[in-house]
């Protein structure tokens, strides 16, 4: 295929390194057809600074952005679970219009921060009453319509919600909108896969919220539903209370049952993993499996954090994820992770056992959350090569945070030195949706997310 879009990057990370004066040549759905490196001048566009790929949101609520800093206030024992009821009472308020609205405003700002993909996690599926809407897919097509009218790469993950927990086999009155039947959810997921082709910047997925709230047997019923190949995520051990109340009621901790019992391989994302234990911990390294870390919500719901040096030491695969959407963008992912791992082992990550050549600790991290956030995500994104998803991120050459620095020092300045963002431009399967550190819509959308954030809380 012919390319309709030619690219001449001053410098670029690729897949063997970085690389200066890279021909990019891209086609018109917005895949990449080559990649030539010390290209000789050529016609194209030159878009100045250095270039990255751009990087994978694995796990997002996009609605709960709306609540971000609105429920830091309460008793002294406040945690994870109090955090939920204010949850609960903000999902219920909210119209389609305001999904609408929230969701547009936490996309536009994961395009400027340099995610340029994102695995929605969404169970927001019915009215606030817990009636249907009167198409089934209703909440999902406008999570989808606005992804699209906004820019970003997604994979929709429609998810699975059943009980209130273990011992609770009926949900909550306010968990209503979450909830399906096999069936019911099963529609979703078929619905949404339809809707996903008419976009090559969509794909879809499947999700199950946790083994608390979806039964063991039914869990592995819609297992046996799914494509093989289909990403498929759940929140795995992110509370020890969980854990507990797993190991009570099922006699094993939620990873373990999860390796023996559902034969988790690469199509899984297991989020959080938090409290795996060091046999588990082991035996997931192995499995193939992505582990989606969440740091800055970690933090921010007090979840503990997740043991990374010994997996990464395992070979074991992670992404990022935004999660709670309490902060925006991959740098702070990175940052929350690599220093919480400094205050626990006192040492920067070692990373994988066969590595013998000193090591960027900010690129090295960059790199596995590239690989493990596609995998996760299902989509030939995450590598500026030919095959891939044009999906670029320009870092501004003359940021002060970058000055003096080359090749995988930028993006350690990047991640540990910019205390402003020097995202200039974001390209998304061959479109600009970020020009100039702006996007198109953006006026429009905080206008809209302003309001509702103002009705809403």
């Amino acid at each position: 295929m012919l390319a309709a879009k030619r690219l001449i990057l001053k410098s670029a990370l690729l897949p063997d390194g970085w690389r200066e004066s890279v021909l990019v040549e891209i086609d018109a759905s917005g895949d990449i057809v080559s990649v030539t490196p010390d290209a000789k001048l050529s016609d194209g566009e030159s878009p100045g600074g250095h270039a990255v790929p751009g990087m994978p949101n694995l796990h997002s609520h996009a609605f709960q952005r709306v609540m971000a800093g609105l429920a830091e206030s309460g008793s002294s024992g406040s945690d994870f679970w109090s955090w939920r009821e204010v949850m609960y009472r903000f999902a219920n308020q909210m119209s389609l219009e305001d999904l609408e609205s929230v969701t547009a405003q936490v996309y536009v700002e994961m395009l400027r921060s340099g995610y340029t993909a994102v695995g929605e996690f969404h169970y927001l599926h019915h009215q606030p009453d817990g009636s249907p809407y009167d198409d089934s897919v209703q909440s999902s097509l406008t999570v989808l319509r606005t992804a699209a009218r906004v820019g970003i790469g997604i994979t929709h993950l429609p998810v699975l919600y059943m009980r209130a927990g273990f011992d609770h086999p009926s949900p909550r009155s306010e968990q209503r909108r979450f909830i399906n039947t096999l069936e019911s959810w099963q529609e979703i997921v078929k619905g949404s896969g339809r809707l996903s082709e008419q976009s090559p910047n969509t794909e879809v997925g499947a999700a199950f919220h946790s083994l608390r709230a979806v039964p063991q047997e039914l869990l592995r019923e819609a297992v046996e539903t799914l494509d093989a190949s289909a990403p498929r995520h759940i929140h795995a051990a992110e509370q020890v209370g969980e854990v507990e109340d797993c190991v009570k009621a099922m006699g094993v901790r939620p990873v373990a049952w999860l390796l023996n019992e559902i034969g988790i391989d690469r199509n899984w994302c297991l989020v959080h993993a938090t409290h795996a234990d060091a046999q588990e911990i082991k035996e997931l390294a192995g499995s193939g499996a992505v582990v989606g870390l969440c740091p800055t919500t970690e933090a921010n719901l007090a979840d503990g954090v997740f043991s990374f040096d010994a997996f990464s030491m395992a070979g074991g695969r992670f992404g990022i994820g935004s999660d709670s959407n309490i902060s925006v963008g991959p740098v702070s992912e990175l940052q929350y992770l690599e220093y919480g791992q400094r205050v626990i082992t006192g040492q920067r990550i070692r990373g994988r056992p066969d590595t013998t050549v000193p090591r960027h600790v900010g690129a090295a991290l960059w790199r596995g959350a590239l690989a493990g956030g596609a995998q996760a995500l299902g989509r030939s994104i995450g590598s500026i090569s030919a095959g891939c998803r044009a999906d670029i991120v320009l870092l501004d050459g003359d940021h002060p945070s970058l000055a003096a620095r080359t090749g995988d020092a930028l993006i350690d300045g990047w991640i540990f030195a910019a205390s402003e963002n020097p995202v200039r431009h974001v390209m998304v399967g061959g479109d600009w949706v970020i020009r100039d550190g702006c996007h198109r819509l953006e006026t429009e959308i905080e206008e809209r997310y302003r309001e509702v954030v103002a009705r809403l809380a």
